[in-house]
Formats: C-alpha cells, sequence, structure tokens
C-alpha cells in the first residue's frame, strides 16, 4: 500500500512488533483494518463510469458506488474483500437522474446521493440531492429516497463533489472549475418541499471531482484528475494543509476514506477499475484522521497538481495513461 510519509522501524522497535503480533493476537484481531484498506477492482460489468464513493456505515467493508450522467436511479453495494457487487438499489419517490456525480452517509445513517453534475457548465438553474436510509439488509431492493432541489446563491454550477459532515450532518457542495471553484454550503436542515439554496462559504484551488469528510468531521479531503488537497474542517473555515498524493488513474472521480480513518481510497471510471488505497499520514496508531489527511507537507508544496495550471503540466502523464481520446471526451448531450 503506497503511503504518504515514508517511516522506517528497526531493531528493538521492529522486535517489539514482532512480539505484540504473537502474543497479543486479541487487540491485533480487534484493529485489523476494515476490508477494502488495501484496494480493490470493481467487478460489476454494469459499473463503467464509477463517479462517487462512499464507506458503508451499516456494513463494514461494503463501499457505495454509482454511474454518472444517466445511468438510472441505481446505487451498488460494492464488498471491498472481492470487488463484487453485493446488492444493487433502485432509488423511487425521485424524478430521472441527470448527471448523478458523488454519495456520502450522513451522521443519520442515511445515504445521500448528489445529481449535481451539470454538463453544459453550469446551465440548468438547479440540481437534486436524493436522501435514503442505508438497507440494513444487503440484497437487490427497491429503496424510496427524498428529493431536495438545490440552487446556489450566486448562480447554477457544474459540480462533481458533495459531502455530508460525519458530525453536524450539513450537506457541502464543491464547483468543479478548471481554475478552482467554491465551497458551498447547504441549509440546515434540507427542506424537500423548498428550495434550498447552498452558499459560498469559501475558495478551493482545485479542479474537484469528489471530496470526503474524515470520520471524525476534522479533515477535508479533495480530490482532481491530477492530484488532490487536504485541509483541516477548522470549524467550517476549511484552513488548507498540503497536497495529496493522489494516484495516476485513468479518469479520477471518487475518493472516501475508510471507516477508522486511517486510509483514503480513490476510485476512477472505466469498466473493472481499481480503487487506490493510500495511507492518511498521522492516523496510523490513533484510527482517526487527526493527522495532515493524506497531505505531502503542511506548506501544500508537496506532489500533485492543483488548477488549471497544475492540469496543464500533468497532461503528459494522463496521456500516457489513458490515451488522447479519452482525454478528449466531449460532454454527453442532455
Amino acid at each position: 500500500m503506497r503511503s504518504y510519509k515514508a517511516s522506517s522501524r528497526v531493531g528493538g522497535v521492529a522486535a517489539a512488533a514482532v512480539l505484540l503480533s504473537v502474543f497479543a493476537v486479541g487487540p491485533a484481531l480487534a484493529d485489523d483494518p476494515p476490508a477494502g484498506s488495501d484496494g480493490f477492482t470493481i467487478q460489476d460489468p454494469r459499473i463503467t463510469e464509477s463517479s462517487g464513493l462512499a464507506a458503508s456505515r451499516a456494513h463494514p467493508g461494503v463501499y457505495w458506488t454509482h454511474n454518472d450522467s444517466d445511468d438510472g436511479a441505481y446505487l451498488y453495494a460494492v464488498d471491498g474483500r472481492t470487488g463484487k457487487t453485493l446488492a444493487t438499489l433502485t432509488l423511487t419517490g425521485i424524478g430521472s437522474p441527470r448527471d448523478v456525480e458523488a454519495i456520502s452517509v450522513g451522521p443519520d445513517g442515511d445515504l445521500y446521493v448528489g445529481d449535481i453534475g451539470d454538463n453544459l457548465g453550469g446551465k440548468w438553474d438547479h440540481v437534486w440531492i436524493y436522501k435514503l436510509p442505508e438497507p440494513k439488509e444487503l440484497r437487490d431492493q427497491t429503496v424510496r429516497a427524498t428529493q431536495y432541489v438545490v440552487k446556489y446563491a450566486d448562480g447554477p454550477r457544474n459540480a462533481e463533489a458533495m459531502m455530508v459532515h460525519p458530525k453536524t450532518g450539513r450537506v457541502y457542495i464543491v464547483e468543479k472549475g478548471e481554475d478552482g471553484g467554491g465551497l458551498y454550503e447547504g441549509p440546515d436542515p434540507l427542506d424537500s418541499s423548498a428550495t434550498n439554496v447552498f452558499k459560498r462559504v469559501a475558495d478551493i484551488d482545485l479542479w474537484v471531482t469528489d471530496g470526503a469528510f474524515s470520520p471524525d468531521g476534522k479533515q477535508l479531503a479533495l480530490r482532481g484528475y491530477f492530484g488532490g488537497v487536504a485541509y483541516s474542517w477548522n470549524d467550517g473555515k476549511p484552513k488548507r494543509q498540503g497536497q495529496l498524493n493522489v494516484p495516476l488513474q485513468p479518469q479520477g472521480e471518487s475518493v472516501t476514506y475508510t471507516l477508522d480513518g486511517k486510509t483514503l481510497l480513490y476510485g476512477s471510471e472505466g469498466k473493472g477499475s481499481s480503487v487506490k488505497p493510500v495511507e492518511v499520514e498521522g492516523a496510523g496508531g490513533s484510527g482517526n484522521s487527526g493527522g495532515e489527511s493524506g497531505s505531502s507537507g503542511s506548506d501544500g508544496d508537496g506532489g500533485g497538481f492543483t488548477g488549471k495550471a497544475g492540469a496543464v503540466g500533468a497532461a503528459v502523464a494522463l496521456i500516457a495513461v489513458i490515451g488522447i481520446g479519452r482525454l478528449l471526451r466531449r460532454p454527453k448531450a442532455k
């Protein structure tokens, strides 16, 4: 597994670790990382454009994902051990999804789905968020969802990142812009009978394709195609900590923390796509993400690329992986 921060332990420390592994089997088992912490490959041939990823709370080691655009009102529960789909949810009680780009789990245990993409470049006057209870039993089933109408206080936006804070339950959206964008805060609570106006509360210097809060709510990780940025949440006033070591992927669209907060999992679009793990710096021995959320440096000059200039700098590497044709893929007509 790739790590954010290299470290070396030799001599007495290594010996102590061996002794602990032999004589403390019980605690070691209790501290075993969640399934999926080493990454996995999505096996379901229906999942060709995985655009969101969220670690299940009700079913540790299971990860929720979905296709983007107008695939339909479906969510898939993927086993972090095998990469196989354990359940498919069909959402009812909503309209026809337009461009589903994000998924998150709230402190209430509900799943929040962000139908927030806008391939027309911010022309739709509203988008939607769907909320549904996470099923207690993993099986193919139909689940009724609540639909929320969303608008932005400063006009239409294209977005692919939606995060629910794990402590407050407040919903946030990050605009997707080549030169960066804004972090938008939703009303608390969301109202299914009215328009929910999201207000810009911070600037984000990244071409964002997804984001995730750490399980303790103290960190915010945002990723793009070519890199990512780690923030301390700072009571809703995010403070940049450094850049994330995001793995190079064909079309990096998703990110989530594992339930123990020790690993960030990065997903990509594509049939049989792989979810790549990267350890969170400072979280290895604490079981939470109180470190730098996987940043490569608190001064923000670590690896990765942010903004449009960084994207241009990484284009050559991307072409080597996915080819010019994929890079120049035109938006889907709606």
